[in-house]
């Protein structure tokens, strides 16, 4: 009994080493590095990942086996009870939990070889402000802050107020009917001008002529230099030259022009509301004026070709009738087809008398001797009007005057006096086009058939709007913004290089 009892006691005996010796094996830290005090930077602490679950997992079996186990052993009396028949089941548990706490130690000692594999992390010390930090701080208040407080004090203290005055206007053609209806609607394919003419419209309010004639009637150069030098960004300098002049007016007039409706909007700024409004009236008189010089010279040159073209047709109809009194008066002839049909009619006189005599002649002989003089005058007869018939025909084809002609064949007579003919024809046709494209002329010159049709007339304003403050205080903190933030990129992606 006492050996039985001092085995159990052995066998409970066993499985607390190892209890212990994992209970101070959890207590140990694992794998941290204590910091050095003194003057030495501390060194970095490393870390161990956090255990896997199955390592824990094993702990809590070995755990588990070494409690029941000493619940097994342990108890009240246990060596002095006597054997009992389930002895040998207790056994074989206590073998089933010594197999399981081997198990578990094996995994736990894999699970620790792994762990000490893996590499530790130093931990991060606490952020704190670099001198690099500093200078992008102290860039962002002189490149950003500064430059956008010096924009909105300036705009909301300094810049005087500017007021708007709005012209709208298109450029009207009247066409006339009777010009088209004379000319057979050929004028219709020449188009309308209208579009061209808001083009040069829209290019003269931007020219220097424009400017001179303004500044001639409403003194712009004393105006916009009045606030020099307080609002030194929108005034203009005393001493400006015309060109400086020009140039300040493509910041003061803004034109919206639509090229698909010729439709043209002006909008003038200055420091005064009626100085504005006179500067727009003096934009569309000046341009009304423009236009009705257009017209003029349009007309005046209507008018010059169409008197020019008139004396060429009329000089070419003179030329055609002189060519063809000429041939006249060289042939002496009038009409060579009315003369060549007399001529055709003795032809046919001779073809007729010739057969006359033949028959007459065929008569004689069946009822006279043949050695008969009448028989002898009709064949005299008939010889004389073959010989005047081939006269006749020569005439046609031959230049001899012996036989008749008048020097010339008649072929060639005929041709040249066909191409005589329709030159005067055709004289004639262009010299009545070229009246009625002058007598349209004059029609259209008689109206105004281009004028300016102003459908917004120059407007007074009553309160300022511009310069827009807000709009130019946010355009530029964004620009500011957005000039840092690109030197700051290339600032770092050379530091990053280096």
């Amino acid at each position: 009994m006492t050996q039985d009892s001092q085995a159990p006691a052995a066998d409970r005996s066993e499985p607390q080493e190892p209890e212990e010796t994992g209970r101070a094996r959890a207590g140990k830290p694992r794998g941290g590095r204590k910091r050095r005090r003194g003057g030495a930077a501390a060194e970095p602490v490393e870390l161990r990942p956090q255990q896997p679950a199955a390592e824990t997992e094993a702990e809590a079996a070995e755990t588990a086996a070494d409690g029941a186990a000493a619940d097994a052993g342990d108890g009240p009396d246990a060596g002095d009870a006597p054997p009992q028949p389930g002895r040998s089941r207790g056994r074989r548990q206590k073998k089933k939990l010594r197999k399981w706490r081997s198990q578990a130690r094996a995994a736990l000692a894999e699970l620790e070889a792994v762990r000490d594999q893996q590499p530790a992390f130093p931990v991060a010390r606490s952020a704190h402000m670099k001198r690099r930090h500093w200078g992008l701080a102290a860039s962002f208040v002189l490149m950003v802050l500064a430059p956008l407080a010096a924009t909105v004090f300036y705009l909301f203290a300094v810049a005087g107020d500017q007021y708007a005055s709005t012209a709208g206007f298109t450029v009207r053609s009247q066409e006339s009917s009777g010009a088209n209806d004379l000319l057979g609607g050929l004028a219709s394919f020449a188009g309308s001008s209208t579009a061209s003419d808001s083009d040069i419209l829209y290019e003269f309010i931007q020219s220097q002529e424009l400017v001179a004639a303004v500044e001639a009637r409403t003194g712009l150069r004393a105006h916009y230099s009045g606030r020099w030098p307080q609002d030194w960004v929108f005034a203009l300098w005393p001493r400006a030259t015309m060109e400086d002049l020009t140039w300040y007016w493509q910041r003061m007039v803004r034109i919206a022009y639509d090229g698909g409706s010729g439709l043209t909007e002006v909008q003038v700024t200055a420091f005064d509301p009626q100085m504005a409004q006179a500067i727009t009236r003096a934009i569309v008189e000046e341009s009304q004026i423009r236009i009705n010089a257009l017209n003029d010279q349009a007309r005046a040159d209507a008018m010059r070709y169409a008197e020019a073209d008139l004396a060429e047709a009329l000089e070419r109809l003179k030329g055609a009738r002189e060519a063809l009194t000429r041939f006249r008066t060289r042939t002496r002839i009038v009409d060579p087809e009315a003369d060549i049909q007399g001529r055709m009619g003795v032809m046919n006189n001779l073809q007729q008398q010739l057969a006359e005599a033949l028959i007459e002649y065929d008569l004689l002989a069946g009822s006279v001797a043949p050695g008969d003089v009448r028989l002898n005058k009709a064949q005299q007869k008939i010889d004389v009007i073959r010989a005047r018939i081939d006269s006749e025909r020569q005439t046609f084809a031959s230049s001899n005057t012996d036989t008749g002609g008048v020097g010339e064949d008649y072929p060639s007579l005929i041709s040249e006096y066909e191409r005589l003919t329709v030159d005067r024809e055709f004289a004639e046709e262009a010299y009545r086009a070229a009246l009625t494209a002058l007598e349209a002329a004059r029609d259209d010159a008689a109206r105004q058939s281009r004028y300016l049709a102003s459908y917004i007339t120059p407007t007074l304003a009553e309160a300022a709007e511009y310069p827009r403050r807000h709009v130019l205080s946010a355009l530029i903190g964004l620009f500011l913004l957005l000039v840092w933030a690109i030197l700051v990129l290339i600032f770092y992606s050379i530091r990053d290089r280096n």
